[in-house]
């Protein structure tokens, strides 16, 4: 009887099974031999702003227009929350997304989703560190200006930086190209104490990217940026020889007396009059640098009954109203118009009991759009979405790309994606690292050879 070899069958299945194992090898480490999507999506010149004990902002942008989110957490393997730019999939050049309800000193790890294509640090996700939780800061700084092209256009949606002994604050400009930052929140470099601005004789260096992809510079001294000359986008710009703003102050006035007159007094003031005491008003609805999810708030507080309190907003467009706080001694108001997303300054002023004007100064930061459908907050936890028009685009496998984020960052090089594959939410993405997959196919694969073997001896004995 001719033997017949079973050997071509058992190669064939150790061929497939190395095929396999293989397969699983690459895919756990993420490489994935197709072409990537258009470059044109790939995030570029990421950098971090804004960064204080409780948010950051991550702002970038892209050749062409997008729809991007980020997905973010504590631990490189659990980026269980997303923030949003966008609740309705709008497409942009420039992405700005501000990460709110952090922790103080504590280490936070991001990637971007841009297009359904994720990014990432070559593997790693991004990082950045908030600072300590320190008390509130001196008197805030107002600048504002705008943006224009080479044409005179104005630029919107452009990217402001500004840099201060190392840290970075940022903002958007408005569909008029105009934008407003306030200084009171801006911090040393390591993000341990606030910053100490010289109105005459710090630098502030002003940086924009345009949705065109052009950019500009700037310097100014904060006592001559309220507000800052046009910035020219494809111009670098000098302005700390520009005298300083007289916007906000008060007058000067001189008197000249005629030549031998006495400068004594002829007003009678008798000394058993009573100093009057002063009064006060307190705000109690935020706090400075609070980041705020509504664009029309209501501000609320206290104060001496039947005082008339001036309530101002400062912002692209000012907003001023005067009220009188009721006999109980509390008081509300709410912004009577909807506030651009970005940085603000509430005042209120008032005169007290002496006759003198006392005012009270907040910044705030209006976080783009109300509540989105994923929230940038401790308890926004990915959960598997809804398919709606306005549902943001789900999370999908990492790709790589090559960049840095630090506390205080320069623009990264571009990076580069690799082909992801769409997923049907992002519930079921896989743990970076997880050896599940790799064990449960292993083991499959040996079953199968035991199996095989077994085959084949059973068929030898019967033909011997």
């Amino acid at each position: 009887m001719i033997k017949i070899s079973k050997i071509p069958t058992i190669l064939g299945i150790l061929i497939l099974l190395a095929g396999v194992i293989a397969g699983v090898y690459f895919l756990n480490r993420a490489q994935i031999f197709n072409a990537g999507a258009s470059p044109t999506v790939t995030p570029k010149d990421i950098r971090m702003s804004n960064i204080t004990d409780t948010s950051a902002t991550i702002s970038w942008i892209t050749a062409d227009q997008t729809s991007d989110f980020v997905f973010w957490g504590t631990s490189q393997g659990s980026l269980g929350k997303v923030g949003n730019e966008s609740t309705s999939d709008q497409k942009y050049f420039t992405h700005s997304i501000t990460l709110t309800g952090l922790s103080p000193s504590t280490t936070y790890f991001y990637k971007i989703n841009s297009n359904g294509g994720n990014f990432d640090n070559n593997g790693i996700p991004w990082q950045f560190t908030t600072g300590p939780a320190i008390t509130e800061g001196q008197n805030s700084i107002t600048v504002s200006g705008s943006v224009i092209t080479s044409s005179g256009a104005p630029s919107k949606r452009a990217i402001v930086y500004i840099t201060i002994d190392g840290y970075v604050l940022s903002t958007l400009t408005s569909d008029g190209g105009n934008f407003v930052l306030q200084l009171g929140s801006a911090r040393t470099s390591d993000l341990t104490a606030f910053a100490q601005i010289d109105p005459s004789q710090t630098t502030l260096s002003i940086s924009v990217e345009g949705e065109s992809g052009n950019t500009a510079t700037a310097q100014v001294y904060p006592q001559s940026a309220n507000p800052v000359p046009p910035l020219i986008l494809g111009q670098s710009q000098d302005f700390r020889s520009l005298p300083p703003n007289q916007t906000g102050q008060n007058p000067n006035a001189s008197l000249n007396l005629p030549q031998g007159s006495s400068q004594e007094s002829k007003f009678n003031v008798s000394t058993s009059s009573a100093t009057p005491t002063s009064t006060s008003v307190i705000l109690e609805s935020i706090q400075q640098g609070e980041t705020i999810t509504t664009n029309q708030p209501q501000f609320f507080g206290k104060g001496p009954g039947r005082e008339k309190i001036t309530i101002t907003i400062h912002s692209e467009n000012p907003i001023s109203e005067s009220l009188m706080i009721p006999q109980s001694g509390s008081w509300s108001w709410s912004v009577p118009t909807p506030l651009s997303a970005g940085s603000h300054t509430i005042t209120i002023s008032w005169i007290d009991a002496s006759g003198i004007t006392r005012s009270l100064t907040r910044d705030f930061v209006v976080q783009a759009g109300e509540i989105p459908a994923f929230t940038a907050s401790q308890s926004s936890q990915i959960q598997t979405p809804t398919p709606a028009p306005t549902t943001a685009p789900t999370p999908t496998p990492t790709t790589a790309a090559i960049a840095a984020a630090l506390p205080t960052i320069a623009p990264t090089s571009t990076p580069v994606e690799i082909s992801p594959t769409p997923i049907a939410s992002p519930a079921s993405l896989p743990v970076t690292g997880d050896l599940t997959p790799t064990i449960f196919l292993s083991i499959m694969g040996l079953i199968i050879i035991v199996f095989s073997f077994i085959v084949w001896k059973s068929a030898e004995n019967q033909n011997a």
